[in-house]
C-alpha cells in the first residue's frame, strides 16, 4: 500500500446511497450527532468501508482506526500509510497498540488472541472519542466462511447465525455486500491495499476453507448472506421467548429452589430457559458444551450440577393421591460444601 499524496477518488454515489440504506437498516441510532470509528486494516475491505463511511458521514463524523497486533515486521509501516491517507481525506486516525493477550477464550490460538486485542483496543478508543459505534468490514464472504466453519464445528443455531450485523457497539453495515463489490469500490477509489499474507496461510482455517471455496461457484454468497441473517433473526425470537418466560419467574429470580413447567417446549427453548435461571442463582458458571446440550433432554429423575447450581427433572405430586404428578424443572443452589478435617484446623 504505497503512501498516498492526494486524496482518492470518492465512491460511486448509487454505492454510497446502498450503504446509507443499509447503515439504517443494520443500526438507525448511528445517524445522531456522534462520531462512529472505522476500523481500517488496510485491507482491500476495510478501505472500502472507509471510503462509503467518509462518504456518507464526512470527515467530522467518520473517525478511523487501525490496530498494530505486531506480528508482522510490515504491519507499523502499514498503519502509517493508513493514518497518511486518513490526513488526505481530513479524517481523524488513530493507531492502537498494546501486548497481545497470553490466552483468550481458553484458548492459545493467535488469531482468537489478536481478536481479542483489537476489539479491546478499538472499543476504549471508540468510549474515549465518544463514538456511537465501531464499525468493521466483515461482508457476505465472511458469513459464508462462518458459517461452513461452524456447520463443521457442529454448531446450534446461535452459531449458525453467522456474524452479527450489531453486537453491542460494534455495527457491520457490509453484510449484504460481497468481497468482489468492495473491491470494485477500493479499485475506482484508486486504493491500493494491503495483501496481509495470513489470508492465504495454510496454517489458518479460514485460509484453507477460502481457497476451497474459491473453486466452486456452487454458493450464492449473497443467498447465503440472506440466509443467516434469517438464522439470526430467529435465535434472537428465541430468545426473547426465553427472557420472557424467565420474567415470570417468582419474586427477583434468585429465591432457591426455582421449580419451572417446561413441558411441551422445543429442547431449544428448555436449554435457553434454564441456562438463564443458571446464571440467576451463579453467575460465574460456565457451563460445558456437553452440559449445555444435556440441559434439555433431562429425563425424569435425573440431574446434572453447573457451576453451584444444580439442575433436576422432577415429577412433583399434584394433589394428595400420589397419582397424578406435575414433571418440572427444578433449579437449586447446592449444599455448601463441608471443610476437609485438615481445612477445618488451618
Amino acid at each position: 500500500m504505497p503512501t498516498p499524496s492526494a486524496p482518492p477518488e470518492p465512491p460511486d454515489p448509487l454505492a454510497v446511497a446502498r450503504f446509507a440504506h443499509d447503515v439504517v437498516r443494520t443500526a438507525p441510532w448511528l445517524d445522531d450527532a456522534k462520531p462512529v470509528v472505522v476500523a481500517v486494516s488496510g485491507g482491500s475491505d476495510s478501505l472500502a468501508l472507509l471510503a462509503l463511511a467518509h462518504a456518507h458521514w464526512g470527515p467530522v463524523r467518520c473517525l478511523a482506526a487501525t490496530v498494530d497486533h505486531g506480528l508482522r515486521s510490515a504491519s507499523a509501516q502499514e498503519a502509517l500509510t493508513v493514518a497518511r491517507l486518513c490526513a488526505t481525506l481530513g479524517i481523524g486516525h488513530a493507531i492502537l497498540i498494546g501486548p497481545l493477550p497470553d490466552r483468550a477464550a481458553g484458548t492459545a490460538n493467535v488469531s482468537q488472541r489478536a481478536r481479542t486485542l483489537r476489539y479491546d483496543r478499538l472499543m476504549a478508543h471508540a468510549s474515549a472519542v465518544g463514538a456511537a459505534a465501531v464499525l468493521t468490514a466483515h461482508h457476505a464472504d465472511d458469513q459464508l466462511e462462518t458459517l461452513v466453519m461452524r456447520l463443521n464445528r457442529g454448531s446450534g443455531l446461535a452459531g449458525l447465525s453467522g456474524i452479527r450485523a450489531v453486537n453491542g457497539n460494534v455495527v457491520r453495515p457490509l453484510l449484504g455486500w460481497t468481497r468482489a463489490e468492495l473491491a470494485v469500490i477500493t479499485r475506482d477509489c484508486g486504493l491500493r491495499p494491503v495483501d496481509d499474507p495470513a489470508n492465504a496461510d495454510d496454517r489458518y482455517d479460514r485460509a484453507r476453507l477460502r481457497k476451497v471455496l474459491a473453486t466452486t461457484s456452487l454458493f450464492d454468497v449473497a443467498a447465503v448472506a440472506r440466509s443467516v441473517a434469517a438464522l439470526g433473526e430467529a435465535e434472537a425470537a428465541l430468545d426473547a421467548v426465553a427472557t420472557t418466560r424467565c420474567a415470570e419467574l417468582p419474586g427477583d429470580g434468585t429465591v432457591t429452589p426455582l421449580d419451572l413447567d417446561l413441558r411441551d417446549l422445543p429442547v431449544d427453548l428448555i436449554r435457553r430457559i434454564s441456562l438463564r435461571c443458571v446464571a440467576r442463582l451463579d453467575p460465574a458458571a460456565r457451563p460445558r458444551r456437553s452440559t449445555i446440550e444435556r440441559l434439555g433432554r433431562l429425563q425424569p429423575g435425573e440431574k446434572l450440577s453447573i457451576g453451584d447450581v444444580v439442575v433436576a427433572f422432577e415429577r412433583v405430586p399434584v394433589d394428595g393421591s400420589g397419582e397424578v404428578f406435575w414433571p418440572i424443572y427444578r433449579f437449586a443452589l447446592a449444599p455448601a460444601r463441608r471443610p476437609t478435617r485438615n481445612a477445618a484446623h488451618n
